[in-house]
């Protein structure tokens, strides 16, 4: 029952909460464009550090000691 007495306080609540907003006045403000850009900036330097990482890896894979050398892989089709 704690579901019910929650829906219920959210639906009394939310009338009270929508006469007092200006859809006209609400913007997210400066505090929206710092988050914003702080989170822009986060994920720009992240992709720096990845592309950096991905760049020193050289991979190269060794063939199967235990694979006969008659085990080729098959051609793709239709080339």
């Amino acid at each position: 029952m704690p579901d019910m007495s929650a829906h219920l306080a959210l639906t009394q609540l939310v009338p009270f909460a929508a006469e007092e907003l200006d859809k006209n006045k609400v913007t997210p403000g400066v505090l929206g464009f710092v988050v914003f850009a702080v989170l822009a900036l986060a994920v720009w330097l992240l992709m720096k550090s990845m592309n950096r990482h991905m760049g020193k890896i050289s991979f190269e894979e060794t063939p199967d000691p235990k694979a006969k050398p008659s085990d080729a892989p098959a051609a793709a089709p239709g080339k």
